[in-house]
């Protein structure tokens, strides 16, 4: 049971860090001149890209070495779908990130690159949104494994 709740745990942690990312620091930069922002957004991409990418992959183990101790599928579904956020990264938001990584200090354009990064946000909300369903399939297979282990 103790992978199952770290499992939880991890994807709870990983949930906060993206809906914190859109709800509350994306907002706040979006609100700088464009050079600031691009110069915010840089670095920030960089650590919560390491810190994110290393939970899910975290969580996701965990799910699966909670699935192979309880034998509760949803496990396995849970840690899948927090897993999805690799993919999902690489395949949709990449593409937007090395575009804005690309872009020379002064060389920012309000338009162009200010719709990068309202698109980047709107990408990111899904990852979220991932989130958050990763962690209410593990939190209801962590609720099944405590019934069922109270169940006579």
């Amino acid at each position: 049971m103790l992978y199952g709740i770290l499992a939880l745990v991890t994807a709870a942690l990983f949930t906060g860090a993206a809906v914190y990312i859109n709800l509350a620091e994306h907002p706040a930069r979006l609100l700088l001149p464009i050079e600031p922002l691009l110069a915010q957004w840089k670095p920030s991409y960089a650590r919560g890209f390491r810190m994110q990418a290393s939970l899910a992959v975290v969580g996701a183990v965990l799910a699966v070495l909670a699935w192979w101790q309880l034998r509760d599928f949803l496990w396995l579904v849970g840690g899948a779908v927090l897993l999805t956020n690799w993919p999902y990264t690489l395949l949709v938001i990449m593409p937007v990130n090395h575009r804005l990584n690309a872009i020379a200090p002064g060389t920012a354009s309000e338009t162009t690159t200010r719709a990068d990064l309202v698109r980047w946000g709107q990408l990111h909300a899904v990852r979220s949104a991932l989130g958050v369903v990763a962690t209410g399939l593990l939190a209801w297979a962590v609720i099944r494994a405590f019934v069922m282990a109270a169940a006579p």
